[in-house]
């Protein structure tokens, strides 16, 4: 172990941790009395305070530790730049005109790589097409990187050399062949085929050295490996895995194939029935030891170094975690962790030598913001705050609770009880996340949680069944059950507040957004007894239509999946649990908002919604945000809805 750098680092840890206590208020006002006025006040912010902008969004450190990308808001527009981090002069980065932008990082100390995205005519109807741009940053020239008719992913990046010079893409030569690999040279654009199309492999893997080495298609029921040891060996089928084999196909979701080796990692089931990090014989196709796991969580992520060695495995208890496989490292981690407290320090980015990072140090109740931390030196420094007006202690904590659903079920969630009043007989908003599959809700900062916590609601956050991170048992137990066990889920939260004595049981709402606000009109619809209102934005409200949409973005096989995983048993009909064909039930208000740019859920999912609520004489209120897509980018817009939302909610579940 580094015990010079160890100890250096431990000292930029001390200097953090002060740094992001004091980052909790703003200077002291000469009143000696300022400081407890401020923890003691809990009237409400202006909703246009939760929704300003952050002043970056995901910063990246360059390989050398020496520049800063990020993103910004400039003119409504979302800009690419890059500043030093000792020269905090800005360097935007010019787009082309209606491309909206998709990620960006760095290909070496000189050059950045940028993936955009924009709507196309494909065939007969429409699709996103997306495309690689290459930014010298002497000259901050961009190039086009691919070819003119490739096919609609642009994007698929499968290997950057560290000299930054070249790269691997996995492209369709045309919209009709199945994807081959180039070598594309970042410098001028121009790619060269180095793999041709072959056994219908869909997916490409390159070793850490730039080696194509694997590939898999896709079945009906199954998903089929290919690989090779050696650039110039063949390729030969590996294996075939069916979609349903529980502990191999960890294996597809995080492949790492390490130069000159067979051998590899996996994320596979364990014993516990939870992701973990095993060692892996490609040949053999042998899980071997356990390397890491964690008992009540899935491991979601590893890194390798350049060498090809573990450098770091992600899960999530509460919070996005991190374990270092490098000693001095992790001995850093944890002094940044128990340094911070109820906050937390999430890593964003690093330098190829680990020693310069950016991290994001926030709370449920503090929208934190960027540092910059080198621990070789002992220097930390405020890259950027996400919302400085807002102050955490005016705003309400979170606490990481749990709950047995009625199926016996554990599920996890977040509660968050307004400040400066009782834990008893409290007014309620549900607010199930989005997805519904792969994704969940953290610990972290919420803008809408905080703005109703600030309005004087509870707002409970479940992690109902298929929410990710909680094993296997708990990913399945949520296929089929849209509509069904997943809405028990949050009714059973409801009663276990009320039992708990936190909730008055008639003054209970249902607030979400994309699969939330199905859920949230569902609610209304399904269990008019419990729930007095619904508020949705970009909400399924017509599943066998939205099932027909998704299948422009499936092939044959995955759609049929898809479907399953949403209805169940073929015998189901998901009329039964769509809100548009479900409407004349309705018997409560509902608030429907939707952005007419949303290319995820369309907007006539909405339109026909509202339709039928007029012709059936419902109680509704509808607003179209016309520049946006699935989500909100104008700050405005997202204070309207949150001033809409607020004044619903005073009409229906005063506070």
């Amino acid at each position: 172990m580094d015990v010079a750098r160890t100890l250096i680092g431990m000292a930029a840890v001390a200097a953090l941790a002060a740094s992001a206590a004091g980052a909790q208020a703003p200077p002291a006002a000469s009143a000696p009395s300022a400081s407890a006025a401020v923890l003691t006040d809990t009237s409400a912010y202006d909703a246009a305070v939760f929704a300003k902008l952050p002043l970056i969004n995901g910063p990246r450190i360059s390989p050398n530790g020496e520049r800063i990308l990020f993103s910004t808001q400039s003119g409504g527009k979302t800009v690419v730049a890059f500043r030093g981090v000792a020269d905090s002069k800005l360097h935007p980065i010019v787009l082309p005109d209606r491309l909206d932008l998709n990620w960006y990082r760095w290909a070496s100390d000189n050059r950045i790589l940028i993936s955009v995205s924009q709507t196309v005519k494909w065939f007969d109807s429409e699709a996103r097409r997306s495309y690689l741009l290459s930014v010298d940053t002497a000259t901050l020239k961009t190039i086009f990187v691919g070819r003119n008719d490739q096919g609609l992913e642009g994007d698929d990046l499968l290997y950057v050399d560290p000299s930054g010079d070249w790269a691997l893409l996995s492209i369709q030569r045309t919209p009709y062949d199945y994807p081959s690999v180039f070598k594309a040279w970042l410098d001028t654009g121009k790619v060269s085929q180095i793999q041709a199309p072959a056994n219908n492999i869909w997916e490409w893997f390159a070793d850490n050295k730039g080696v194509v080495r694997m590939g898999i298609t896709f079945g009906a029921n199954s998903r089929t490996l290919y690989y090779r040891p050696t650039a110039d060996g063949d390729l030969k089928k590996l294996a075939t895995i069916r979609n349903d084999d529980e502990n191999r196909s960890g294996l597809l979701e995080a492949i790492r194939v390490i130069s000159g080796s067979d051998e590899g990692f996996v994320l596979s089931i364990a014993d516990n029935g939870r992701y973990a990090l095993h060692r892996y014989n490609y040949v053999t196709q042998t899980v071997g030891e356990l390397v890491y796991g964690d008992p009540e969580h899935d491991v979601t992520d590893f890194d390798l170094a350049d060498d090809g060695s573990l450098s770091a495995v992600y899960y999530a208890d509460e919070r996005p975690k991190v374990h270092w496989f490098d000693p001095a490292q992790q001995n850093v981690q944890d002094a940044i962790d128990k340094a911070l407290g109820a906050k937390h320090g999430a890593l964003v980015s690093r330098s190829r030598d680990g020693k310069v990072k950016i991290l994001h140090v926030g709370g449920s109740n503090d929208p934190g913001g960027y540092y910059v931390f080198d621990e070789s030196v002992g220097t930390m420094f405020l890259l950027a705050r996400t919302n400085e007006s807002l102050h955490p202690a005016r705003l309400s904590p979170g606490k990481y609770v749990s709950y047995k659903a009625r199926d016996g079920l554990t599920i996890h969630g977040n509660l968050t009880l307004p400040k400066g009043r009782e834990a008893k007989g409290l007014p309620l908003i549900i607010l199930p996340h989005g997805g519904p599959y792969g994704v969940r809700d953290m610990l972290n900062y919420d803008v809408e949680v905080q703005f109703l916590a600030n309005r004087g609601y509870a707002v409970l956050q479940p992690n109902f069944r298929g929410s990710a991170g909680y094993g296997e048992a708990h990913s399945r137990a949520g296929e089929g059950a849209i509509g069904r066990q997943m809405q028990d889920d949050l009714d059973d939260g409801m009663d276990w507040l009320v039992k708990e004595g936190i909730v008055d049981p008639a003054r209970v709402c249902v607030v979400g957004a994309s699969y939330g606000g199905y859920a949230a009109l569902w609610a209304v619809t399904r269990n008019p007894d419990r729930y007095r209102c619904a508020a949705s934005f970009a909400g399924v409200t017509d599943w066998r239509r939205i099932l027909k949409y998704d299948a422009k973005f499936f092939s044959r096989a995955g759609i049929r999946k898809w479907r399953s995983t949403i209805q169940g048993g073929e015998d189901f009909n998901l009329d039964s649990v769509s809100p548009l064909v479900q409407a004349k039930q309705l018997t409560r208000p509902v608030l429907v908002a939707q952005g007419m740019e949303d290319a995820i859920v369309p907007p006539q999912q909405a339109k026909l919604y509202v339709e039928a609520l007029k012709t059936a004489g419902k109680d509704f209120e509808y607003i179209t945000y016309e520049k946006e897509g699935h989500g909100f980018d104008d700050p405005a817009n997202l204070t309207d809805w949150l001033k809409r939302l607020e004044t619903f909610l005073a009409k229906h579940n005063p506070a």
